[in-house]
């Protein structure tokens, strides 16, 4: 008795266990990293393919992706199909950027996944559960050179710097505010370093609020960082601002790019008026405590190809103008070779051609051919006779064949004239 009822739940465990696996194996689901070894603040593109031999009911509902010791961001979805052993698979796919901001190798994790999806055969969605598989990814150190505090990884960096107030008329107690502007591409503003400001003799330095933002769209997104320094000017004199170097590991040609900000020299004059020194300082110092930084971690704001709706615009302007000149340069040269071509068409050349190409045919079609040649040049005469008498080296009257014949005929004739005779549209030859 025992044997039959452990042999009867085998058997429905076994149906149990066939349906389950019928339920998923239209299923399928893929996880790819564009790269296996990275940068600090490299990012890592991570793609999650979620595939049906159906079709989905619902939406994907995939689990909140945290991956350790770096910032992630969700770039991108969209729907894709793939076709396996000659079927056609309907999928979803997520992109992410995963950002590292330690030396510890990083783990995507396995995600759970939900999802409603009817069976072969059937209309009726039915919720199931995916699990994906965990990716590592390796982060390599700082190279040789570096300065930790200082590492930054982007393929392009735009770098801009302006200042507040009149360099060459400064006096003691005066303050002089310095921007300096970057603007990295594949990276986030928590990834971008402060301006490493350097401390100059008789100069009080007071750092001022920090601008920052990150901008991600479906297509790119970048990030931007505004350091802002005040200088407070404590004696006359000259004073030697010196460069500041801004470098960055390019991720695109794998090598160290730099940008140089030149030295800055200012003539400070003397100020009869010291006593107001105390107070600015203290001014000063009370912003100084008081800034901080100021951050937009994601905003959806439009943009296309890492272009403002502004700057898309003004792109969009300039090539409406480049295009209306084109056009009108295309039109011309189309006017002008037209114009050419019905010139030609009523050319004595033109028409010398149709009579070479006439010569091996007919008697009656070279006639015509000649007649309607010899209408173009200017003679007195309009006849076969009187052209070959005067241009020709025989007075038979026919029209040879030869092609040299009349070549040299038409020489002897222009030698005489430098130009074509007017065409009488309207005139036949008698």
């Amino acid at each position: 008795m025992v044997k039959m009822v452990l042999k009867y739940f085998l058997v429905l465990f076994a149906i149990l266990g066939a349906n389950s696996g019928f339920s998923q194996k239209h299923l399928l689901s893929e996880v790819h990293t564009n790269t296996t070894r990275v940068y600090v603040g490299e990012p890592v593109e991570v793609s999650l393919k979620i595939y049906t031999r159906t079709w989905f009911t619902s939406g994907v509902q995939v689990q909140n992706l945290q991956v350790p010791n770096a910032f992630t961001i969700l770039s991108n979805s969209f729907s894709i199909s793939k076709t396996i052993n000659g079927q056609t698979y309907a999928g979803v796919e997520f992109v992410y950027q995963v950002f590292p901001y330690s030396e510890k190798d990083m783990v995507f994790p396995s995600l759970t996944i939900q999802v409603e999806t009817p069976d072969e055969g059937d209309y009726k969605g039915v919720k199931r559960t995916l699990k994906t598989k965990s990716v590592s990814v390796r982060v390599r150190p700082i190279p040789f050179g570096f300065e930790i505090d200082q590492w930054m990884v982007t393929p392009h960096l735009l770098v801009r710097e302006s200042w507040s107030g009149n360099l060459s008329k400064v006096k003691v107690g005066d303050v002089l505010e310095r921007k300096i502007y970057r603007k990295a591409t594949q990276t986030l503003y928590e990834l971008m370093p402060p301006i490493k400001w350097d401390t100059v003799a008789h100069v009080s330095n007071y750092p001022n609020r920090t601008k920052t933002h990150t901008q991600k769209n479906k297509t790119n997104f970048y990030a931007e960082r505004t350091d802002v320094m005040r200088y407070l000017f404590e004696k006359e004199g000259e004073i030697i601002l010196p460069e500041i170097t801004i470098t960055w590991w390019n991720s695109e040609y794998k090598k160290q790019y730099k940008k140089t900000l030149k030295e800055v020299r200012i003539m400070v004059q003397p100020n009869p008026n010291l006593g107001m020194i105390t107070s600015i300082k203290d001014s000063l110092a009370l912003v100084k405590a008081n800034s901080q930084e100021v951050g937009i971690q994601e905003d959806e704001t439009f943009s296309f190809m890492g272009l403002t709706w502004k700057e898309l615009i003004a792109v969009g302007l300039a090539g409406y103008f480049v295009l209306k000149y084109w056009i009108k340069v295309v039109l011309f040269l189309i006017r002008k070779i037209t114009l050419k071509w019905h010139l030609f068409y009523q050319s004595e050349s033109y028409y010398f051609g149709l009579f070479l190409l006439s010569l091996f045919t007919n008697e009656s079609k070279k006639e015509r051919s000649f007649y309607r040649w010899i209408d173009c040049l200017k003679l007195d005469e309009y006849t076969l006779s009187y052209y070959k008498n005067h241009f020709c080296d025989d007075s038979e009257a026919k029209i040879p064949s030869s092609i040299s014949y009349w070549k040299r005929s038409r020489k002897i004739y222009l030698a005489h004239t430098s130009k074509d005779y007017p065409i009488q549209n309207n005139w036949i030859n008698p």
